[in-house]
């Protein structure tokens, strides 16, 4: 979310989304608010440290490690506070978290190398961040009263799989991850979430052709993609789609632009990229009813906060046109 004030953010959430809050993000704070320094801050015997490159793992906790864990904190305080605030208790919150492969993308070893490209590293991150996951779940749980949906961010997942992610001297890129093992480990982490939560796992990918099938065979129980971004989709992708659909998969479909669009658009405007892909995979319409939520596109870091509020009360609106189509639809 843009801006940098926890509390503002958290009382627009609450006051925009009743149903269905989220713990806020702020980017805009700079180092340990961003996805990366903010999951790192939930690690567990293990610490992160910024250099010219970005993160990479540290001896002990210094400086910026700290900032992190602090900013985690006072967004849960002002949560806390919003939630007190609310007239109606939300029955679940969603926390956001980097998943493994992305997490992993994300921090340097002490030489310069990506976690990712050390299995026992990247083991020992995925074990540490798990193990803070759960105090994190336990803590949400603890202050509001509610059951928690963890959802892993998983961004750089598709570099991962592709082997496109840069070395550290730029000349190279690190090896493709093959994909039973992405998978492996995603399935070890969304079975520890779930496990912890009680609540089905949700993983957010918005690239232009997300890895569907593959999180739907590592136990995803919700996926998180860019709608906008599917009409020239492959048939393969279309498939995969249509098969988690039709296998209980939630879609939590990406429509209401993250940046104010140069036209203000209409409740049909967003609705139509999920129409169209009901359409084009054969399912009734009804399906958006029981098996969708419908999400802004991406991350609002870059809009302004007015855009920002009547996103969230589009994104809002067109659940309900979702449970009550208008005849004009």
């Amino acid at each position: 979310m843009p801006g940098a004030d926890p509390g503002e953010a958290a009382a627009v959430v609450f006051g925009e989304l009743p149903e269905f809050p989220h713990l806020p993000e702020l980017p805009a704070r700079g180092v340990g608010a961003d996805l990366i320094g903010r999951t790192a801050a939930l690690l567990v015997d293990l610490a992160v440290e910024v250099v010219p490159s970005g993160y990479r793992v540290t001896a002990r906790p210094g400086r910026d490690h700290r900032r992190a864990v602090d900013l985690l904190r006072w967004d849960l305080d002002a949560l806390e506070a919003a939630h007190d605030r609310a007239g109606t208790k939300p029955r679940v919150i969603k926390l956001q978290v980097a998943g493994p492969w992305t997490l992993a993308a994300g921090i340097e070893l002490p030489r310069g190398h990506r976690v990712l490209t050390d299995p026992g590293a990247l083991r020992e991150f995925a074990e540490s961040a798990g193990e803070g996951l759960a105090g994190q779940v336990a803590e949400l749980k603890s202050r509001t009263g509610a059951e928690v949906v963890v959802q892993f961010d998983e961004p750089s997942l598709p570099d991962v799989l592709a082997g496109s992610l840069p070395t550290p001297s730029g000349y190279g890129t690190v090896p493709s991850v093959p994909e039973p093992e992405a998978r492996s480990l995603l399935a070890s982490v969304i079975e520890h979430a779930g496990r912890i939560s009680g609540q089905p796992v949700v993983v957010h990918c918005c690239a232009p052709r997300p890895p569907v099938g593959l999180l739907r065979s590592a136990g995803a129980g919700a996926l998180a993609l860019d709608a906008t971004l599917l009409d020239g989709a492959p048939g393969s992708l279309l498939d995969e789609i249509g098969e988690a659909w039709d296998g209980g998969t939630v879609l939590f479909l990406g429509l209401v632009p993250a940046l104010e669009p140069a036209t203000p658009p209409t409740l049909h405007d967003v609705a139509r990229p999920a129409l169209r892909l009901v359409d084009r995979l054969g399912f009734n319409r009804s399906i958006l009813a029981g098996r969708t939520v419908p999400t802004p596109t991406c991350g609002f870091a870059g809009a302004t906060t007015a855009w920002m509020r009547r996103a969230l009360a589009l994104t809002r609106d067109l659940g309900k046109a979702f449970t009550e189509p208008p005849e004009s639809w």
